[in-house]
């Protein structure tokens, strides 16, 4: 079994909410006591609505927040006593945005030779060689070395993103919506581009996206997080083929389909969101849940582990997992 190149335990990140004018702030769980490893040479999937902690948790991944509480170790050196530089030789970003994560008055070879210079990279005389290598294996012709970003495609500009993150070959990459930006047409070249550059180089991925079928497509394991929490877990085949959590099958029922006539799938979820200043009691997901039980309201869900999985759900204590396995997709 590989070894842990990310380990959450316990995690949280808590932000003091202004809740208006002379009224005291009130705090907002972004990330709530998360525990989390990410195995070297996988692709872990994040998934869940806006707003559940899911760019919070990559932001502390990178080293740019801080956790509140619990630890966070990278590599085996923990988060925010290592040196940035190190985390950064480390652990790599790809945002969502390839023109506004680009600095429009550089150049594209200067962009891409950015962290040779930054992370003091001993021999200057190479980085030339290096960044015409690293693009030439992301597609980018030579020709738009001196190039700047507003004279590329949305695509190209992603292309750009990658190799800025590759040149100095970190060992992690974290993916934020990394095709969400592109054109439908580009979204598949790029993923494409990631899953060979994966193998080329070892990589470990942590791809943040809302798009469902990007995470089957690219995910060896999926973490399934809602108001913080990360409330299922398990490998990629075995999350979609049998989802556990009501939560988990609510979001694959959502996936629009091209059958004709079958028009917009009802998620039962309803059209509103819990407040994450001030959740529900017990499981933060009864409001919204098609399965509640009795004690839900009233209590914490035990966090339970089976076959290489764990799910956060009243519905598998107490022998009530029949109930809950009704709900599997075919």
């Amino acid at each position: 079994m590989s070894d842990p190149v990310i380990e959450a335990r316990d995690v949280t990140r808590t932000f003091m909410i202004s809740s208006g004018f002379m009224r005291a702030k009130k705090p907002l769980h972004a990330v709530n006591g998360i525990t989390l490893d990410v195995m070297r040479g996988e692709v872990l999937g994040i998934v869940g609505e806006s707003g559940c902690g899911k760019s919070t948790l990559a932001r502390m991944m990178l080293g740019l927040l801080t956790p509140t509480s619990g630890t966070l170790h990278l590599d085996g050196q923990l988060v925010g006593s290592a040196d940035r530089i190190e985390v950064a030789r480390i652990l790599q970003p790809i945002f969502q945005d390839p023109y506004s994560s680009l600095n429009p008055r550089k150049s594209i070879g200067d962009i891409i030779m950015l962290p040779l210079l930054v992370q003091k990279d001993p021999d200057p005389r190479t980085w030339r060689k290096r960044t015409e290598e690293i693009m030439d294996l992301v597609g980018l012709p030579a020709r738009v070395f001196n190039n700047f970003p507003s004279q590329l495609s949305g695509g190209q500009r992603q292309r750009v993103a990658i190799a800025r993150a590759l040149i100095n070959r970190p060992k992690i990459v974290i993916c934020d919506e990394p095709t969400s930006a592109l054109d439908v047409s580009v979204q598949s070249q790029i993923l494409n581009l990631l899953q060979d550059l994966r193998a080329e180089f070892g990589l470990t991925y942590v791809l943040i996206s809302h798009n469902l079928a990007v995470i089957e497509h690219m995910a060896t394991r999926v973490a399934v997080m809602y108001l913080g929490r990360i409330v299922e877990q398990n490998e990629t085949g075995n999350l979609f083929r049998a989802p556990r959590h009501p939560y988990t099958r609510a979001l694959l029922d959502s996936v629009l389909t091209p059958e004709p006539g079958l028009g917009v799938p009802d998620t039962h979820l309803g059209a509103a969101y819990p407040n994450p200043i001030d959740p529900p009691p017990g499981c933060t997901f009864h409001p919204r849940c098609a399965a509640v039980l009795e004690k839900c309201p009233k209590q914490f869900p035990p966090t339970l582990r089976a076959n290489g999985g764990m799910v956060e759900c009243h519905l598998y204590a107490d022998g009530g997992g029949k109930k809950a396995r009704k709900g599997n997709r075919k």
